[in-house]
């Protein structure tokens, strides 16, 4: 077993245009101020890393590893959740999703698209070049407007659909694995890989590549109603990265978990600061550990009630406490007998 690495605190919902919050050395001394050890990085964001740069130059990464670290923090992982998304989006949500690429790519999909597979590519070098071993991002989705199927889906709508989510992913994971680094997709709804069994579909498309693995959150099934915790018995060897995000799901006899077009305070399902929500981070933790997870624990924080600031030093206390420092013997050492074969064989009555 292996003592989980941690804590780390996801940087994106943090950066801001003031003081500390609006450049690398100074938010990474906040963070390692209110206890955290470790950044995930995402890569979207020009004032933490450039990441064609740190694709083209092991020179730059080197320099932006040695900023972290003079800050007593390590690297966690790269994230490409925004470019990820735009790698498969349904015309429905062109508009919407526009605004996660830059401007000279709207209002052209295929240029966009083109641009998102790029950055992708790009993250696999900078990941290798920073010493980085897994990689978080989303899937995209084709298919998420037809979640609900009314009206029903065609006959070989979803076939379809993860067919060619699997075309335009597999270059990218063939390429992640030339540089020997894990891709792990977000499972969340709003992709096309929301739940277990929409990422097993996915998996038998990619051949089961052994590079398709799973940034495990636990929030996001929460407020799907889906057992998180059996998730990690069926999928642990493909969780290489995780969350540590908390939510909360309390339906009534007005809205359940479609939350009626509410905003986030108004919904039955959501988010919440580590401890205030209803997730089992000690069954969580203790299946990893049991698991040999040997990833990082990296809060991810979003709620609708509490201020960020004050939910990220409450994360890196909670994060400490559940982290299980793994035992390197057994609790009845006491009482062995030793390793004997010839004593083992006369209990057995073999001799």
């Amino acid at each position: 077993m292996t003592t989980l690495k941690g804590p780390g605190i996801f940087l994106a919902q943090f950066m801001g245009d003031t003081a500390p919050f609006n450049s690398l050395e100074s938010i990474c001394k906040w963070a390692k101020s209110i206890g955290f050890i470790g950044v995930q990085i995402p890569t979207w964001d020009s004032r933490l890393i450039d990441l064609q740069k740190a694709a083209e130059s092991k020179t730059y990464c080197d320099e932006l590893k040695g900023i972290i670290n003079s800050c007593g923090l390590e690297i966690t992982e790269l994230s490409t959740h925004l470019q990820g998304q735009l790698v498969a989006v349904n015309p429905a949500y062109d508009a919407l999703f526009d605004g996660f690429a830059p401007e000279a790519y709207r209002n052209n999909p295929p240029a966009r698209t083109a641009w998102a597979v790029q950055q992708l590519k790009y993250a696999a070098i900078a990941s290798k070049n920073l010493g980085l071993s897994a990689h978080g991002t989303f899937s995209g989705a084709l298919l998420w407007h037809t979640v609900y199927p009314w009206p029903q889906r065609p006959a070989g709508l979803v076939e379809t659909g993860f067919n060619e989510l699997a075309k335009r992913w597999l270059p990218i994971l063939n390429h992640f694995d030339e540089q020997g680094v894990d891709l792990c997709y977000e499972i969340h709804p709003g992709e096309d890989l929301h739940d277990g069994v929409s990422y097993e579909m996915f998996l038998e498309k990619v051949n089961n590549h052994p590079r398709a693995c799973l940034l495990y959150d636990p929030s996001h099934f929460v407020l799907q109603c889906l057992d998180y915790l059996t998730y990690i018995d069926h999928y642990h060897e493909r969780i290489k990265m995780f969350h540590v995000k908390d939510a909360e799901f309390n339906p009534t006899g007005k809205q359940g978990v479609y939350g009626g077009y509410q905003n986030w305070i108004n919904r039955a399902g959501r988010f919440r600061s580590l401890g205030d929500g209803q997730v089992d981070f000690k069954g969580i933790f203790s299946k990893l550990a049991a698991y040999d997870f040997k990833g990082w624990a990296v809060m991810e924080w979003e709620c609708a009630i509490k201020h960020p600031e004050d939910g990220a030093k409450e994360g890196s206390v909670f994060i400490k406490d559940h982290i299980i420092r793994v035992t390197e013997k057994a609790f009845d050492d006491f009482a062995s007998t030793g390793n004997n074969e010839k004593f083992n064989r006369n209990i057995l009555g073999l001799d």
